[in-house]
């Protein structure tokens, strides 16, 4: 068992939450990372401590470096280390390349790819000093191959993956491993925000497997790049799409 605690950004709701829940069941105290919904944050904190774990919610934005570093220095006082950092947090937006606004493009980086950056610079002084820890980045199928209407949401995802595999190669001789996972179409939120129930059915239908992806279905990849047992893994994009990007 990989001793500290695990951060998960984004953790009040879908994919976030779910790996917050998978991580406190492999004994990992969880930071449930929010940045609006406390009341959704302090729910999953409740099933964390049904669950028999130990953890605690985090107001931060993280493409506010000042936030950012003080939910990762918040971590270390309380849990001595941080073991695992899971960048979940993203903002996604259906919209023609040329409507895009230069507001929307920023916040688009901001959120999805300086979000990144931040937490794993502030996260990598712990990690580095007990030479172990996990970095596990949540990027998209759209990230690998592109989605039309899309375009600055694909641009920050396949950003997310440049980085994984570069920092993977910087941090590995501090036995630190840096991966990504890449879902396809998971049933979340923002799913739902962007799809109407036919087109639902009809991305179902188009998936190999025949169905939509679960937030667990990319829990169970995050927790087991987690794992010590993990180890010899780095640099390393999983898609979790059901054969959907292949």
């Amino acid at each position: 068992m990989i001793k500290g605690c695990a951060v998960v950004t984004g953790a009040s709701r879908g994919i976030g939450a779910a790996c917050a829940l998978k991580l406190a069941k492999s004994g990992l105290p969880v930071v449930v990372n929010y940045e609006r919904n406390e009341a959704a944050a302090a729910d999953v904190l409740r099933k964390i401590k049904e669950l028999g774990g130990d953890g605690m919610i985090c107001r931060a934005d993280v493409s506010d470096r000042c936030d950012v570093d003080e939910m990762i220095s918040g971590a270390v006082q309380k849990y001595g280390r941080i073991a695992v950092l899971v960048n979940n947090a993203g903002v996604s937006q259906i919209r023609l390349f040329t409507d895009i606004t230069p507001q929307e493009w920023r916040r688009m980086v901001g959120v999805n790819l300086d979000g990144v950056f931040n937490c794993c610079q502030s996260a990598l002084p712990s990690m580095i000093h007990f030479k172990s820890g996990r970095i596990i980045n949540v990027s998209s199928v759209w990230g690998v191959h592109g989605a039309s209407c899309e375009v600055h949401y694909s641009a920050v995802k396949a950003g997310v993956i440049g980085l994984t595999i570069a920092l993977a190669k910087e941090v590995a001789p501090s036995g630190i491993t840096v991966n990504a996972v890449a879902p396809g179409c998971i049933m979340t939120d923002m799913l739902r925000n962007e799809c109407d129930e036919q087109t639902i059915r009809d991305l179902a239908d188009e998936s190999p497997v025949g169905r939509i992806g679960t937030p667990e279905d990319v829990a169970n990849a995050v927790a087991f790049l987690a794992q010590d047992s993990s180890a010899f893994i780095t640099g390393q994009v999983i898609g979790i799409d059901g054969g959907f990007g292949s």
